[in-house]
């Protein structure tokens, strides 16, 4: 073949190959981005907001830059934990090819991700959206953090669920989104301890239910200062000594940051018991209450006529 010929060749199936881009379906004419270097794991019920600016600290951008590569065009402005990066389909795929990771195990983990398998959605967008209180998710563990982020960085937020309020590996936890910092609970072995039973009441059918009830019994005691102050107060005392930014934080006070850490054993032992209770009229309030009194480790309880945890029990004999 002459070079003449060959010339004429390529440039033929140049042309063709031309001629195929232009006919392609209209949502894949926009480039896609590129598979990223670094493998960034995420973290259960890791907040959006969050797995992206550790992917933007892995590559050492800011979160701005990195959704810009991406071809991900980014609305408004916020941080968490007060707000929440919310996504379109076509930016969630997007970041889970840079991120090296299938968009099926991305959304698992991840419960804002939108959950899409349209392909033909090609609108890549992000919007910072406000976040209430309650929906604020917390501090991650900075160790677990750090391992899964190429020791980029140690902050993530969290939406843990009630079962995994403390890291028992690392001894860390953080109650309340408030706090910038975790909590490191070392010195109080009984929240590790209560963090494995809470585990194994997870195994019971009634658990959820017995955790609800149980958290608002306790909580409503610490707030009312009520048959567990003395302990309680030891315990926030124990808290303080080892993290000293709790007394630092905002405006609120260490013990109401800390409240679900203080009462976390308590709640988890009430819980339990709930849940061997016979149901109906097979238990009587003041033999439950002998029974829940061994368990909380106290002496005797003797709840007033509208203490929630009477007013649960009587409730519920019939």
């Amino acid at each position: 073949m002459s070079p003449t010929d060959a010339a004429a060749r390529a440039a033929a199936g140049a042309g063709t190959a031309q001629r195929s881009v232009v006919t392609t379906e209209p949502w894949h004419r926009i480039p896609f981005a590129a598979p990223g270097v670094f493998r960034v794991r995420p973290l259960p019920r890791e907040a959006t907001a969050s797995y992206a600016q550790r992917l933007a600290d892995t590559y050492q951008l800011t979160l701005p830059q990195l959704l810009d590569g991406s071809g991900i065009t980014l609305h408004r402005h916020g941080t968490p934990p007060t707000a929440e990066l919310i996504l379109t389909p076509g930016a969630a795929r997007r970041l889970a090819v840079l991120a090296r990771t299938a968009l099926p195990q991305l959304t698992c983990a991840l419960p804002h991700l939108p959950l899409s398998d349209t392909a033909h959605d090609t609108e890549a967008a992000a919007n910072w959206k406000r976040l209430d209180a309650g929906q604020q998710p917390v501090r991650a563990c900075t160790l677990c953090t750090r391992h899964r982020s190429h020791n980029a960085t140690d902050t993530a937020w969290i939406h843990p669920p009630p079962h995994q309020l403390v890291c028992p590996r690392h001894h860390q936890a953080a109650p309340d989104p408030r706090l910038t910092s975790t909590v490191h609970t070392r010195d109080v072995p009984e929240l590790a301890a209560a963090h494995h039973a809470h585990q194994r009441l997870l195994r019971h059918p009634r658990a959820a239910t017995a955790w609800i009830t149980a958290r608002a019994i306790t909580t409503r005691w610490y707030d009312h200062q009520q048959h567990l102050t003395h302990r309680w107060h030891t315990r926030l005392t124990q808290l303080r000594a080892t993290n000293p930014h709790v007394t630092t934080t905002g405006s609120a006070s260490p013990a109401l940051l800390t409240r679900g850490l203080i009462t976390y054993p308590e709640t988890v032992a009430l819980a339990r018991v709930l849940t061997t209770l016979p149901s109906g009229h097979h238990h009587t309030t003041n033999g439950a209450l002998t029974l829940i009194a061994r368990r909380l480790a106290l002496a005797h309880l003797a709840p007033s006529a509208n203490d929630p945890l009477r007013v649960f029990l009587t409730h519920t004999r019939h």
